[in-house]
């Protein structure tokens, strides 16, 4: 059998595995992972564990006798087992891409389609059967790692591992249906961790509860800042973050003191959960990356845990993240916009105009451009969306220095900090008026007993045109508002092409698996406005009935 040589020397730090295993080596015994899937259940995974898990995991992988590069598919939730085959793709010189065991088996096809992968592996207790027969599958847990289809073994042409070989590669939604993938190198990934490190968010006693699944690079941001902090992961399943009582029973049973992911996981914990909130004591950090954190539900998660540090994370997947800033304790009553800070040391964002121009006087917004050692190799197969996202230093073309392109624009404040205005494709056209959705959002939930807002450009009922609806979701316990006043309210800010023609109230608003606003289900579910033209309330969704939690496995043999 051929083993995987040794990396340079110099570079060994600059590999995800050894990064993320470094912290560790010195406490061997403190937890890594903390589980809590059921009520009175609690496994921890200790340092040492992960390590010998992950060890044993390599062994396996490497007698399969695959190139340094190959792409091994990971289908699992977050869990000790699957972070440590984790850290043995990325020892193994494999590129993992991690997907969440309930993508559709179409997108899934999709997915090996594109990426060709030597490798399936899903977790022991997997339901995944409907694969491609030529595909090489294998399935790990506390048993091992056992191989049910051994993949072909030709002759590898790569045989040495190197930090800028791709580390993962995380499959986002495209826009022509094709499934994206973000390819991060391990020099890439290490060098956004590092970064991240240096702003203090963890401590090695910290036990960070991460809710976003696996397959989205908030989880990697996540397992990152907790082991690379010497501190325990605590995976919230995917299962639990929707019910606030659950949730906040994991957070509650592993001890959590940070819990981070997008803003949406607060929301019904604050409607409908807001004594057991207040009971976490040991909170003490939140962090919050992906949307803007509506302010009326900001202001009230302050209320309710006034100790707690709130972490403004903004980024994108191509670069993992880039800036992270303190939200003010409390909040002034006259803030409308939260700062994003600046990028993490080692990197830098720079405003660029519509002529390409750099965007220097606080207030004037532009695109943010991003120059950093921790951007995306490309996306996979995809040479012309890469060449239109990493584009060349405008501040010096003749380098051949590349910069990410974010489409997000901002604003940069007096003292140098950004602040966040949206995407440039979130600009819709009403009546050939330039329309930013993100400021009528904002506008709306300035109004008192809004929590949550979401606005978008929809076609006419009778065609010819958009009309801009906006959706919006009252603070719970309040009295029914008259989307009039809510109207009237915008219009007092508004120029009048962008206040809402439209306004529906909804008990939540719809999310995508990462938590975020669903605006195309908020589209497709759009009934026709009145003929009349008045704003109208639409009758609330069904109630559902909230199902009993699951009965994952045991882990076994990893903790006590």
């Amino acid at each position: 059998m051929s083993q995987q040589p040794p990396a340079p020397a110099g570079t060994a730090g600059e590999f995800l595995h050894d990064f993320l295993l470094a912290a560790g080596r010195h406490t061997p015994d403190a937890p890594a992972v903390i589980e809590s899937a059921r009520p009175g259940l609690t496994t921890v995974t200790s340092y040492a564990q992960l390590g010998a898990l992950a060890d044993a995991y390599t062994d396996g992988l490497l007698t399969l006798g695959l190139e340094t590069g190959a792409r091994v598919i990971l289908e699992a939730d977050t869990t000790a087992h699957s972070l440590a085959m984790l850290l043995a793709a990325s020892r193994a010189g494999l590129t993992f891409i991690p997907v969440s065991p309930k993508t559709p088996g179409q997108r899934l096809r999709s997915l090996i389609g594109t990426a060709r992968p030597a490798l399936h592996l899903q977790a022991s207790d997997g339901e995944r059967t409907d694969l491609p027969r030529a595909l090489a599958t294998a399935r790990f847990g506390p048993g091992g790692l056992t191989v049910e289809h051994a993949p072909e073994q030709p002759r590898p042409r790569r045989r040495v591992p190197c930090v800028t070989d791709p580390a993962y590669i995380i499959f986002t939604s495209g826009t022509t249906g094709r499934p994206k993938g973000v390819v991060m190198s391990h020099r890439a990934v290490v060098a956004f961790y590092r970064g991240m490190l240096a702003y203090g968010i963890a401590t090695p006693e910290d036990r960070i509860a991460s809710t976003s699944p696996l397959q989205f690079d908030f989880s990697l941001l996540n397992i990152g800042l907790a082991l690379g902090s010497g501190a325990s992961v605590v995976p919230v399943p995917p299962d639990l973050v929707r019910w606030p009582r659950h949730l906040l029973r994991v957070l509650r049973e592993t001890g959590a003191t940070q819990v981070n992911g997008v803003p949406s996981i607060w929301r019904q914990p604050l409607r409908h959960e807001p004594g057991r909130l207040a009971a976490l004591d040991r909170l003490r950090s939140i962090l919050f990356c992906g949307e803007e954190f509506p302010l009326p539900e900001l202001r009230r998660l302050q209320e309710l845990l006034p100790k707690a540090r709130v972490i403004n994370c903004y980024g994108a997947t191509e670069s993992m993240a880039c800036s992270f800033d303190d939200v003010p304790n409390p909040l002034p009553a006259d803030a409308h916009r939260l700062s994003i800070g600046v990028a993490h040391p080692g990197a830098e964002m720079l405003l660029v105009d519509e002529h390409g121009e750099i965007v220097a006087e606080p207030g004037v917004p532009g695109e943010i451009h991003l120059r950093s050692p921790a951007l995306f190799s490309g996306y996979w197969d995809d040479p012309q969306a890469t060449r239109r996202t990493l584009v060349p230093d405008p501040l010096c073309p003749q380098s051949g220095q590349v910069v990410l392109r974010t489409g997000d624009l901002a604003v940069r404040g007096a003292g140098g900090e950004f602040y966040f205005r949206g995407r440039t494709d979130s600009q819709v056209q009403i009546n050939g008026n330039r329309v930013e959705l993100a400021e009528v959002e904002r506008r709306l939930t300035q109004y008192p007993g809004v929590a949550a807002a979401s606005a978008a450009a929809l076609p006419q009922p009778e065609g010819g045109g958009l009309r801009l609806t906006a959706f919006v979701v009252l603070t719970a316990g309040r009295p029914a508002v008259d989307t009039a006043d809510l109207g009237a309210f915008c219009a007092r800010a508004l120029p009048p092409y962008m206040v809402p023609q439209e306004i529906r109230l909804l008990d939540v608003l719809p999310t995508t698996p990462n938590g975020k606003v669903d605006r195309a289900a908020l589209a497709q579910g759009a009934r026709p406005a009145a003929e009349d033209g008045t704003r109208t309330a639409p009758a609330p969704p069904p109630a559902r009935q909230a199902p009993a939690p699951p009965a994952p496995a045991v882990l076994r043999g990893c903790g006590h």
